[in-house]
């Protein structure tokens, strides 16, 4: 779950690509190797479903479960709301603590989302694809680092179209 702060028309737009996508998280994965073994991949839901299947391909994890959190509409960000916690069984593999689970999610904007997923599973490894600075330090691997004002188009919530140069003309 991103934990956006800023609406999509404001900050930097970065939009990002399946490939660009696929590529970040192959190479998220490769850091991620060195590190493991993992037990389990957890997805925070939505933004993480996309590269905790790509995380659980590439390193070979047939666990895959979700945390199902809700923060924000498409752009205001309000009170958060666990919808669904991690599985029983899941749980068991982490010790109850998180131990050798591996957290996915898209990107750590502020920060709110990612301190309760951490509360929830204080010793698992948090990884995200992208971060910003103010949850930055509450993930163990990312990466890209982007500014606190830029907005990420991810893939699935874009389409084709027309985007006008930066600068003046066509």
């Amino acid at each position: 779950m991103v934990d956006r702060t800023t609406e999509p028309s404001a900050g930097k737009p970065f939009p990002v690509s399946w490939d660009q996508f696929h590529r970040d998280c192959r190479a998220l994965t490769w850091r991620l190797a060195e590190i493991g073994p993992f037990h389990a991949v957890v997805a925070i839901t939505r933004g993480g479903l996309v590269p905790a299947a790509i995380v659980a391909r590439e390193l070979g994890l047939r666990t895959i479960d979700t945390v199902c959190i809700a923060s924000y509409d498409h752009t205001k960000q309000g009170d958060l709301q666990v919808l669904k916690g991690v599985s029983e069984d899941v749980a068991k593999l982490g010790g109850g603590t998180g131990k050798g689970l591996l957290i996915v999610d898209d990107l750590v904007d502020t920060g709110k989302t990612g301190r309760l997923v951490r509360a929830l599973m204080p010793d698992a490894h948090f990884a995200t694809v992208y971060a910003k600075p103010l949850g930055r330090p509450l993930v163990d691997t990312y990466i890209t680092e982007v500014s606190q004002d830029t907005w990420i188009h991810f893939p699935w919530d874009t389409a084709l179209s027309y985007q006008p140069p930066l600068r003046g003309g066509r």
